[in-house]
């Protein structure tokens, strides 16, 4: 690592920047204004893990799309659930996700808990603004949307 890590003042600062551009996101929404983001559904904040926002968007081939954002002490983490791993045709959603994280900027698939699908990436503290959040957040929301019904396709119908 060739930076120090973020002290506390600067976490707590970056925290209030994060908090601050939801709720101006939020407050854009709900004046109508003109916004070319996903639908922000709801924001909450994790009580067990410090500093984690729960970020909800209305999605359309999915209902609701997920992004967890966890702020630590050298990075800003965030992943997004996509679906369960295919007990029959994982080596399909395998197949599919690893050519696709060729092409994805920022962000990747991957396995995690519960052996899940997931959309995963990190930055560097000192890279985050509104910029790359919204960058961050779109980006998750828009290979979600664009892969979601292939990835059911290929993982759970009978034929594909």
């Amino acid at each position: 690592m060739t930076r120090r890590p973020a002290t506390d003042a600067e976490l707590d600062r970056l925290e209030a920047r994060m908090d601050a551009w939801l709720a101006a996101w939020a407050d854009s929404q709900e004046s109508g204004a003109p916004d070319d983001r996903p639908l922000l559904l709801d924001v909450t904040r994790d009580d067990e893990v410090p500093r984690r926002w729960y970020v909800r968007l209305a999605g359309d081939s999915r209902d609701v799309i997920a992004v967890w954002l966890t702020l630590r002490q050298r990075t800003l983490a965030y992943e997004s659930y996509v679906l369960p791993t295919p007990p029959q045709r994982a080596l399909d959603v395998a197949d599919f996700v690893l050519r696709r994280n060729y092409s994805l900027v920022g962000a990747q698939y991957g396995i995690g808990p519960e052996d899940a699908l997931f959309l995963t990436g990190e930055i560097g503290t000192h890279c985050v603004d509104e910029d790359e959040l919204d960058r961050i957040v779109g980006s998750l929301w828009a290979y979600i949307e664009r892969d979601f019904s292939t990835l059911l396709r290929l993982g759970f119908s009978k034929q594909h």
